[in-house]
Parts: structure tokens; C-alpha cells; sequence
């Protein structure tokens, strides 16, 4: 299983932006897939996960209203995007996926929100 995260940078209270999660190494279009977040000096948790198909979506009530997770089957690739940012967003945002029990994450992509 390999999980390449990207899209992550610097962006002002109220900006956009788009993560992106390329997966390899097993059938992609048979799990479901999430977006973890870790800020500092806090655990690791959900802000959003959606099934296989893609027909379904669950968020962190943080996030909900602001944030959209997506996937392309065909492309192997998940994606999250998020608008209205907040300073409270900022975290290093891990995509993962539950293979045989194992969690699985990738290396992760820094997103700070600051002025």
C-alpha cells in the first residue's frame, strides 16, 4: 500500500485549497478512504471519509459545510477540498485506509493557515 499526499502550503484565513492523495498497491476502488488530521500537540483525527463508490460521505463537525472529499477510481486518487480555512485548520492532513485491519497513512502534507 502506498499513499502520496500533496496539494498542502501556506494560504490566508478564508482561502482554498485542494489536497490530493494518490494510492497504489491494492484496489483502490474497493475502500473506503479517509482524511485524517494531526495538529500540533494534538491526536491524530477524522475530517472526512467516503465509501468505495464514492456515494457516500461522513465529516468531522468541524469541517462540515467547508470541506468536500472526493475520489476518481479511475485515477487511483482522493482529494480533499477545503474552503473557508481557519487558523484551526492548520495540520498535517494524512490520507488513509484500512487494508486486513492494518491503518495505513501516507507520509502527510502540512497545511498552515495564517496571516
Amino acid at each position: 500500500v502506498q499513499l502520496v499526499e500533496s496539494g498542502g502550503g501556506l494560504v490566508q484565513p478564508g482561502g482554498s485549497l485542494r489536497l490530493s492523495c494518490a494510492a497504489s498497491g491494492f484496489s483502490f476502488s474497493s475502500y473506503t478512504m479517509s482524511w485524517y488530521r494531526q495538529a500540533p500537540g494534538k491526536e491524530r483525527e477524522l475530517a472526512a471519509r467516503i465509501s468505495s463508490g464514492g456515494g457516500s460521505t461522513n465529516y468531522a463537525d468541524s469541517v462540515k459545510g467547508r470541506f468536500t472529499i472526493s475520489r476518481d477510481n479511475a485515477k487511483g486518487t482522493v482529494y480533499l477540498q477545503m474552503n473557508s480555512l481557519k487558523p484551526e485548520d492548520t495540520a498535517v492532513y494524512y490520507c488513509g485506509v484500512v487494508k486486513y485491519s492494518l491503518q495505513f497513512w501516507g507520509q502527510g502534507t502540512q497545511v498552515t493557515v495564517a496571516s
